[in-house]
């Protein structure tokens, strides 16, 4: 069966990105894929720096984090935009990951991967930077992002009183989203 990580790269409460990824997930589940979910507010990780990687080694969080992606075909990643990109949550995560252990292969937890990629905002772009700019740091570490990809724009006024999304044709898109990296992902994996 195709496993997929799903992760939101903000732990706000009644997080927008958080609320779209739900929607992708079921796509995805829908579509025949496992589907592991995770906040990252779970996987806290201390910022990035190659000195205390030296002295300490990977962190245990970072290494938790890394391993559930190393066991997973692909991922679906809700980001939202932070100043045209992605938080440093989402980044630091993604750098901790990258780290090479042991005999392992370089990007383990990236390479042959597939990605579905979306974003979300109460602004009139949906956080469409964002995805530009994730998509070129996935790929330059060796993961395979869907050309479709999806932005949610003034999502607030997209959800119900539960903070659930209620618009038809935008969980249909997102559905749509999560069911193709599930297709992906089981093409690549079964190839």
């Amino acid at each position: 069966m195709t496993k997929l990580l799903a992760f939101a790269g903000s732990t706000r409460s009644g997080s927008y990105n958080q609320a779209i990824l739900d929607v992708a997930v079921e796509g995805a589940r829908e579509a025949g894929a496992e589907v592991t979910q995770i906040n990252l507010s779970d996987y806290a990780m201390p910022i990035f720096n190659q000195d205390e990687e030296a002295q300490y080694g990977l962190p245990e969080r970072a290494q938790a984090f890394k391993h559930l992606l190393m066991e997973h075909d692909g991922f679906l990643i809700a980001s939202p935009e932070y100043n045209s990109s992605y938080p440093a949550l989402l980044k630091n995560a993604i750098d901790w990951a990258s780290r090479q252990s042991g005999d392992e292969k370089p990007l383990a937890a990236y390479r042959g991967k597939v990605a579905g990629i979306m974003s979300a905002s109460a602004g009139a772009l949906g956080g469409m930077r964002v995805l530009t700019v994730l998509r070129m740091l996935l790929e330059n570490i060796g993961v395979m992002v869907l050309p479709t990809q999806k932005a949610v724009a003034r999502v607030n006024t997209l959800l119900d009183d539960a903070g659930k999304l209620d618009d038809d044709a935008t969980v249909r898109q997102l559905k749509a989203l999560g069911e193709e990296t599930a297709r992906l992902a089981s093409k690549l994996k079964a190839g």
